[in-house]
């Protein structure tokens, strides 16, 4: 890993993230009122994960699911509750939910490429070369999200995400850019059970 590399990277990506944030808030203002039109209260959805060295911050999304889905389906969407909603299928399916991020990155709590940001309970659980996947900055894509979407359990993505650790590259990054894009048209998978991606111990 090139801890240089790295450290210039995630100012550059402070200075992209506030230009992409401006350059999308058309966007993210029609999104907000479709949510908010469609849904309700609250328009961003807030949780609680585990960023670089173990460090809890809020993550922002804008809200996809019903209210108290969290509760009800146990941190999935298992098929047949039907927790997510119409427009929040369309968001999750392009991704788009996934832009309030820009402001997470401008906080220093993020940055454009890195692991996904974990959540309490699974990082409680993570061995110790798992831990390694918070030794950067969470980041809104990465080696893991193009290569199996969420078509793995998380075994295999940290696996990925290690991997992405020690072979930061700016070619690499590039790499995953262009494969963020490519799996954008993909869709998100609404269906996962947690026997199909929890299999840590």
């Amino acid at each position: 890993m090139s801890t240089t590399y790295l450290r210039t990277r995630y100012v550059a990506d402070r200075v992209l993230a506030a230009v992409l944030l401006i350059a999308s808030s058309p966007v993210m203002g029609v999104i907000s009122l479709a949510v908010l039109l469609s849904s309700g209260r609250p328009v961003l959805y807030r949780q609680r994960r585990v960023g670089r060295h173990g460090e809890i911050f809020s993550v922002l999304k804008f809200r996809t699911m019903v209210e108290d889905a969290e509760r009800i389906g146990g941190g999935y969407a298992p098929e047949g509750m039907d927790l997510i909603t119409p427009i929040g299928k369309l968001l999750r399916a392009s991704s788009l939910d996934e832009l309030p991020q820009l402001v997470n990155i401008l906080r220093g709590e993020m940055a454009l490429i890195g692991p996904r940001p974990a959540m309490p309970d699974q990082y409680a659980r993570y061995t110790a070369f798992q831990r390694r996947r918070v030794e950067v900055l969470p980041g809104i894509t990465g080696l893991a999200q193009v290569t199996y979407r969420d078509d793995a359990p998380w075994s295999k993505r940290i696996e990925l995400d290690v991997e992405y650790i020690d072979r930061a590259s700016p070619r690499l990054d590039v790499a995953i850019i262009f494969g963020t894009l490519r799996r954008v048209f993909s869709g998100a998978r609404s269906d996962q059970t947690p026997g199909e991606v929890d299999d840590l111990g």
